[in-house]
Formats: structure tokens, sequence, C-alpha cells
């Protein structure tokens, strides 16, 4: 493989080096932001022999080329005069071309995305407590625990360590969006600290607070207020994020260095905090009780057409981005319920899109493609689909359509089956671990629809066709 050479016709296929806005990689694709993605020659680009498969999402064009091969890529592309950026440069180089509705979708990713490791994390160790105290995995009507009852501490501590990123959860959320609004992170991690406060009444335990009449309240001169956590709560922390950063800034730009440390911060949480508990926790956790209750009463009322549509649309909602507001929703119904139905569909969607890249594989005498296929959709059922569902998927058509139409029928069985998670996971053949232990029979249904028809008709359709 000449790197040289193929560097020069990549720059040739994506419209030159004056076409180029800001670009950088990560570990398998070159990122970048292009003035102008029409001018992009596909046919040529994808001829090159470095070059596996190429996609534009968010704004970004991206360009997969293979780990350890796209950093030697990269430096070729420099040498050309292709200036080096970082991953923040081409976010804001590709954010001026998105839509207000893009932008938003962007601003939830980047807040989500940072702490997503930590979710996951938890939700893979929730897995491991749940096969310990999950009943009828082992034994008939009875756990592992119950059984050895010596077992039970270590499970316990385990279960401790996988509730801590979601028992302090605001958090997370609010060191991620001070920092994306511009603020400092480290009073965005007071302000989500300060919601969970153990002074306060937990989230968990409002409602029959509400029914006994026995909800805590603060008397600010004859204005009651009430006082409550807001563990689990998603919209709470992130307007208050937003009034803190935006606080933050307007104070540190006007208050000399000298006296900041004495003024800004204490200024900023205080203000923030009355307003939060006065106005933006209310009304924030009485909009995102409504959010919940709506999306369980429609799948409780329509459970076989809501499992239909959304799995039908979440691919479609992967290839624009809205499928990074969605976290917020699955980590909104935990915090409300103890569990989500919206997380089980996405893993099977993601098992789905790998299924039909690896049909591809089996069924193609192109090894370029077949190299693409394998690695891609192995990467997908690892829960990564943007490589298969863009490289592959998209490329043939067919592949996707097939996925589609399967992790629908997938998410129609296990929604009317009433399948929950208990935590967010790796969504795709891991997630099993995130599943309740009760839910795994009609899970593992749902995982042999998305592995097999996709892959079959996928397979079918790509020999007849001889691709």
């Amino acid at each position: 493989m000449d790197l040289k050479k193929d560097a020069k016709q990549i720059l040739e296929a994506i419209g030159g080096q004056e076409n180029i806005a800001a670009a950088t990689h990560c570990v398998t694709r070159l990122r970048l932001s292009l003035h102008d993605e029409s001018k992009v020659d596909q046919e040529k680009l994808e001829s090159i022999e470095s070059v596996k498969g190429s996609f534009s999402t968010n704004g970004q064009f991206q360009i997969v080329i293979g780990q350890g091969t796209v950093e030697k890529m990269y430096k070729e592309l420099n040498e050309l005069g292709v200036g080096e950026a970082t991953k923040d440069d081409v976010k804001a180089a590709s954010s001026e071309k998105m839509n207000p509705l893009q932008r938003a979708i962007k601003t939830l990713a980047d807040i989500f995305i940072p702490i997503l490791p930590a979710i996951v994390t938890a939700g893979l160790l929730m897995g491991i407590y749940n096969i310990f105290s999950g009943t009828g995995i082992f034994f008939d009507e009875k756990s592992l625990i119950d059984v050895y009852p010596q077992w039970s501490d270590l499970a316990n501590i385990i279960n401790l360590i996988a509730n801590t990123a979601f028992v302090f959860l605001p958090g997370l959320i609010g060191w991620s969006a001070v920092k994306k609004f511009g603020g400092n992170p480290l009073l965005g991690i007071v302000l989500g600290l300060m919601l969970v406060h153990p002074d306060l009444l937990n989230a968990w335990s409002y409602g029959e607070a509400v029914k006994e009449g026995s909800v805590p309240k603060w008397n600010l001169f004859g204005l009651e207020v009430e006082k409550i956590g807001y563990q689990g709560q998603v919209l709470p922390v992130l307007f208050a994020s937003y009034i803190l950063a935006k606080i933050d800034v307007f104070l540190r730009q006007r208050i000399p260095d000298s006296i900041q440390l004495l003024i800004v911060g204490p200024v900023a949480l205080l203000v923030t905090g009355f307003i939060t508990f006065i106005a933006i926790g209310p009304l924030m956790f009485g909009l995102g009780n409504l959010i919940t209750d709506g999306l369980v009463s429609i799948f409780e009322n329509f459970a076989a057409l809501g499992g239909l549509i959304y799995g039908a649309l979440y691919p479609v909602m992967v290839i624009t981005g809205m499928h990074h507001t969605f976290l917020a929703v699955d980590i909104q119904l935990i915090g409300n319920t103890g569990t989500t139905f919206l997380w089980p569909i996405l893993a099977l969607s993601n098992i789905s899109q790998g299924s039909a890249a690896l049909g591809m594989m089996v069924a193609t005498k192109d090894e370029k493609l077949r190299g693409l296929a394998g690695s891609s959709g192995v990467s997908a059922w690892l829960g990564i689909t943007e490589p298969a569902l863009f490289g592959v998927n998209l490329r043939y058509k067919f592949p996707f359509i097939a996925a589609l139409v399967s992790s629908a029928v997938a998410a129609l069985i296990i929604t009317v089956q009433n399948v929950q998670a208990s935590s967010i996971g790796v969504g795709g053949v891991p997630g099993i671990f995130s599943i309740l232990p009760e839910d795994w029979l009609f899970f593992l249904v749902g995982m042999a629809i998305v592995i097999v028809l996709p892959f079959a008709a996928t397979y079918l359709i790509a020999k007849g066709r001889k691709v």
C-alpha cells in the first residue's frame, strides 16, 4: 500500500485542499469538515486502495482507513499541506453548517457522550449484579445469593459500585454540561451533587411523601420551597447548568482576576441554586415526569405499534444523529421507573445492522468490501454501528432495509413481552447483561431474529445481484 500516493488521491477525490475547513482523525477514520461535500467524487474515493468506506454525519465527512494506518495517512495529508486540527476544531467547523435542530441534537450529544463510559460501565456492572440476584437463572424461584448467602456481600459491593454513576448522575451531567456551555466544569460538579445532597428528600421517595403530606419545605420569607432532590433526573441539571455557565462567564469577564476566586464561584452557585430549587427544579421535574409518563402510557396501550415504529425508526435516527437525544430519555426513564423499555430495542437494532454487514462479508467476492463488512459488522455487534451503517449497509441500501425490517420485527416482539433493561450498557450482543434476568428469554428470541434474518436476507440478495 502506497500511502503517499493514496493521500494524494484522497485529497483529489474530496475536492482538493481548498475544500477542507478542518481535518483530524480518530482510531479508524479521517474526520473532515468540508466546505462543500458535493465536490466529493465518491466513486473515485471508494476505489482508492487504503479507503475502506466513507460517510457523512453531523456535518463531518468521515473516511474509514483502519486502525494504525489512519495515523500514517493523516501525517501524509499533513505533508501535502492539510493543517493539523483537533476534534474540537473539526466539530466547530462542522457545526457552522448545521440548522438549529441539528445544533440542539449536537449539544445533547456533546454533553452525554463524554459521560457515556461511566454509564455503560455502571450498566455492565449492574448486569453482573443481576446475575447474582436474579431469580430463576440458576435455580427455580431463587437467586444465586439466596442459595449461597456467603456471596451476598460481594454482590452488594458490586451493586454499590454499579449504582454510583446513577446515584450521582447529576454530578456527571453538571460537569459535562457546564463545560459544554463554557463555564467552570468543577462548579458544574458541585451543582450536580448539590441536587442530590443527602439533606434533601430523595426523588424516588417524593411520590410517597406527597401522599402522606410529609414533603419537607424551606420557608424563604414566606415563600415555601419544596426541599427535594433530583436523583436520576436529567432536565433539572441540564437547565441549571446552562444558567450556572452563563453567570460564571458573565462574572469572569467583569471581575478582576485577583478577586475572582472570592466572588465568581460563590455568587454563581448561590444564584443558580436559588433559581433551581425555586423554579427550574420543580418545573423540569414535572416536565420530565410528564415525558416519561407519556412514553410509558403509549407503550403500555399500544405496545406492538410502539415497538414496531421505534425499532424501524432507530436506524434512521442514527443517520440524522437524533439517536443521541434518546440517551437522555433512557436515563430519565431509569430515574423515574427504575428500568427502560427503549434501550433493549436500541441494542437489537445495532445487532441487526451488524448482521446485515456480516451477510455482505460472506456473500461478496470483493476483497476490500469483505474486509470492511467484516470489521464493521463485528463493531456493530459490540455497539458501534456507524462504520457498518454508512460504510456498507446504506451504500448498498438492501442490507440497511433488511436490518431495519428485522429490528422492527424483533422490537415488536420484545415490546409486547415488556422486556426491560435496568441500565444502559453496551448496545450490542453484550447488552443482554443490562436486561432484567426474567426478560432474558424473550430478549434472546429478539437477538436470534436480528442475527439470522438480516444476515440471511442480505446474503441471498447480494448473491442474487452478484455484489
